[in-house]
């Protein structure tokens, strides 16, 4: 049993790792194609990021909690199947898109489709026992991690064939990863714990109000909102920041992507199981919360493109709060209900995606344009960490009064 499972973990970490891939391999030349079809420079391009960030997530927010419950019924492997084929015709239609309205179809299709994540972590959860949850979560920071290693180099040198190339690459990476999955993916959720579908749940705000009868859940959710809006003061801006402030090329931006997941990799995938078990999961989620929140205003004040590297060590052991985070909700919630939770935590985070893009590109582009009241690209970082302060707070709150009962 042991071993089966073992190797299911194998299974579903090579299935992520390649649909990270081709993730990672059309980051460093988005911009880039932004501005080519829209003839605008690079503050109005982070504009248009932020926008076709949103249609993703805004469709993703409304389908991931359907998709989610429809994997408590029919199982995992359907539902990833599913999402790893939608991902491949997205990178297709951007490949070829003739505008930048293409471009936003490709990610409404993705946003459909996206619940390769929420279905993964349903997964991992099936297949773990409660103590070993969390380090078992950690695997898709790994796989995460692992996969901007890879797939940003690539696209950074696929780049110098044209922008639409590295989009062809993730596409072919995608539909590799639909036909590996397709003949090697085992189910996980076995038969007596599945439930019958109930559109009642099957949407964002059912999904929540279902999970409000586990307290502790909830209160994690809202820092947890919290985290990942602040989050995307990196994952938004990146490309634009190191392009404006440190003068950085596609190349360079993959090649520093490449980094960060070495990092996310090594912490995540390793230390994780190291760290976990000595400092314990609340430990774990509040040392992280305190390096993400440091971090980030590090990165604010950094003067020189090494001083991103260096700062990027820290921001990577900060990444220990959400593994840890998701496993003491996973472990408060039954069987029949993971994927329920999951696509009720995948909705939360498409929710962020909607919203830290647009205050997030917004802050950057307004503080870049010649007409700010003064130059401070800086603004998301710090505002960023502002929310990651406030969610300490109330991640502090929460564990205190359920370590009590």
């Amino acid at each position: 049993m042991a071993q089966k499972k073992d190797g299911a973990l194998i299974f579903i970490f090579i299935t992520l790792l390649i649909d990270v891939i081709g993730i990672g391999i059309i980051i460093p030349v988005v911009p880039g194609l932004i501005e080519k079809l829209t003839g605008e420079g690079i503050s109005e391009a982070a504009k248009y990021g932020g926008w076709l960030t949103f249609s993703y997530a805004i469709v993703q927010f409304l389908f991931a909690p359907v998709l989610g419950n429809l994997s408590d019924r029919f199982g995992r492997r359907p539902v990833l199947l599913f999402s790893l084929l939608g991902l491949g015709i997205d990178y297709v239609f951007q490949a070829f898109a003739p505008t930048i309205f293409w471009l936003f179809i490709g990610r409404v299709i993705a946003g459909i489709t996206g619940a390769s994540f929420t279905t993964a972590t349903a997964y991992i959860a099936d297949i773990s026992t409660p103590e070993k949850r969390a380090q078992n979560f950690g695997m898709v920071g790994a796989a995460f991690g692992l996969g901007f290693i890879i797939g940003p180099v690539i696209g950074g040198i696929a780049s110098e064939w044209g922008t639409h190339v590295p989009f062809l690459v993730a596409a072919a990476f995608s539909l590799v990863n639909f036909i590996y999955g397709y003949f090697v993916l085992p189910e996980s959720l076995s038969l007596k714990n599945r439930r019958r579908f109930q559109w009642k749940r099957a949407n964002p705000l059912g999904s929540l109000k279902h999970l409000k009868k586990y307290p502790m859940v909830m209160g994690l959710i809202v820092a947890f909102t919290l985290l990942f809006i602040a989050s995307h003061a990196v994952q938004s801006n990146w490309t634009y920041y190191t392009m404006y402030k440190f003068q950085w090329d596609e190349k360079a931006v993959g090649y520093s992507l490449g980094f960060v997941g070495l990092m996310i990799a090594i912490v995540q995938g390793g230390l994780i199981r190291l760290i976990m078990p000595k400092v314990g999961q609340y430990g774990a989620i509040y040392a992280g919360l305190f390096l993400n929140m440091m971090s980030l205003i590090l990165f604010g004040l950094a003067t020189e493109g090494w001083m991103m590297y260096a700062v990027l060590l820290p921001y990577a052991f900060a990444g220990i709060a959400g593994p840890a985070m998701q496993g003491l909700m996973s472990s408060d919630v039954p069987a029949n209900e993971q994927g329920e939770l999951q696509g009720g935590l995948t909705s939360v985070m498409s929710l962020t995606s909607i919203v830290g893009p647009l205050i997030m590109n917004y802050l950057f582009s307004f503080f870049t344009l010649p007409s700010a009241p003064f130059i401070f690209p800086a603004a998301p970082f710090m505002v960023g960490a502002a929310m990651v302060a406030v969610g300490l707070y109330l991640t502090y709150n929460t564990l205190s009064k359920h370590a009590k009962k």
